[in-house]
């Protein structure tokens, strides 16, 4: 499966707001660089995400990598941050060039 490192700055600017006091990554922001570093990596664009679970908190500055497998149901992804799992899903790619 392969593997690739994703960076969140900690000082991006959806920290402080999400939550105060106790700064997390946005669901949304780890999907984004998933879905980016999966892009690049297979030079695909993703069309849409068939499922997502979110299983543990992202603090500021902590190390992620994403591990696909790319299929013909889409492309199963796995967020991780050193051993643990923060989120597991599936995107669904863009066929023939169709957005």
């Amino acid at each position: 499966m392969p593997q690739v490192a994703l960076h969140i700055a900690a000082d991006h600017p959806a920290f402080p707001g999400h939550f105060p006091g106790r700064p997390l990554a946005p669901g949304v922001l780890l999907l984004q660089h998933a879905q980016r570093a999966i892009e690049a990596e297979l030079s695909a664009t993703v069309r849409g995400l068939a499922a997502v679970k979110f299983l543990s908190p992202v603090l500021p500055g902590q190390p992620l990598d994403v591990e696909f497998n790319a299929g013909p149901a889409g492309v199963r992804f796995e967020i991780r941050s050193d051993t643990r799992q923060v989120a597991t899903g599936t995107f669904v790619l863009a066929q023939d060039g169709s957005p």
